[in-house]
């Protein structure tokens, strides 16, 4: 299964990749995060890895990647800037950082004063996503960069769920309006999760969201806070996301993910 994230800046999104990564870990399935946020150099800390070489490099460089995209086959359609079919096995060791059954890939990141935009790495995501083949015990997180420009460049076609993650504010309500709109044009299974929000408003969150599409209300930590001022990485135990994994875990085996 293929899990995208998504939620306005600042609202968790690579803080709980890396704790379902994580506890999914633990439930024993192989775990590949797929860094997707051009933005973003945080991700490898909290999951305690390092920074691999990013998929944008093994391919050429942002500048390759730049000449092959809409090149037209004729058809209507443009050519796939990356065609290879991988498994995680057949990812090139260089590009995983890795610790057990926990890998870490990132796609690419924008990292000069007016280098150009970032849809290389947009277009160079969602061809690698729809082209990674997951075995049976295989899960891959997939974090990106904040707000739905992704979803506007199609990287969810190869996913499999998408997750909205919330947080108590007045934008993150009306992007997941959004979000459920754009998951229903690409025809996506869209769920929740209520971060850092204490219980009056995490009720109050339900009631916008809707009951039926959250799968876990998780509360403000100081601990979560401090290790990321100190830039120390995540473990399993760190947030209580148990709601969130029994879901996915259910989804994974084939199971109905509605719930009451």
């Amino acid at each position: 299964m293929k899990i995208l994230l998504c939620g306005k800046g600042g609202s968790g999104k690579s803080t709980i990749a890396a704790l379902l990564a994580k506890n999914l870990q633990v439930e024993g399935y192989r775990v590949l995060v797929v860094d997707a946020d051009e933005s973003n150099f945080g991700l490898g800390v909290q999951l305690g890895l390092g920074d691999p070489v990013e998929l944008m490099d093994q391919v050429g460089g942002k500048s390759a990647v730049k000449s092959r995209m809409g090149v037209s086959r004729g058809d209507g359609h443009k050519f796939p800037v990356f065609t290879e079919t991988w498994r995680i096995d057949d990812i090139p060791l260089e590009c995983l950082s890795k610790e057990g059954d926990l890998c870490l890939l990132q796609i690419g990141k924008i990292r000069h004063y007016s280098e150009g935009c970032a849809c290389p790495m947009g277009v160079l995501s969602k061809d690698f996503i729809c082209n990674l083949l997951l075995d049976s015990n295989d899960i891959a997180v997939i974090d990106t960069e904040a707000g739905v420009e992704h979803l506007g460049r199609d990287v969810a076609a190869g996913a499999d769920l998408i997750l909205g993650i919330i947080d108590p504010s007045y934008e993150s309500i009306r992007l997941s309006e959004k979000i459920s709109a754009m998951a229903e044009e690409c025809n996506k299974p869209v769920l929740f999760i209520i971060n850092k929000v204490e219980k009056t408003f995490a009720d109050r969150l339900l009631a916008k969201i809707g009951k039926d599409r959250v799968i876990g209300i998780i509360p403000f930590s100081g601990l979560v806070q401090e290790k990321g001022f100190l830039g120390e990485p995540l473990d399993a135990s760190s947030l209580d996301v148990s709601s969130v994994i029994e879901v996915i875990c259910r989804i994974q085996r084939g199971q109905d993910f509605m719930h009451n």
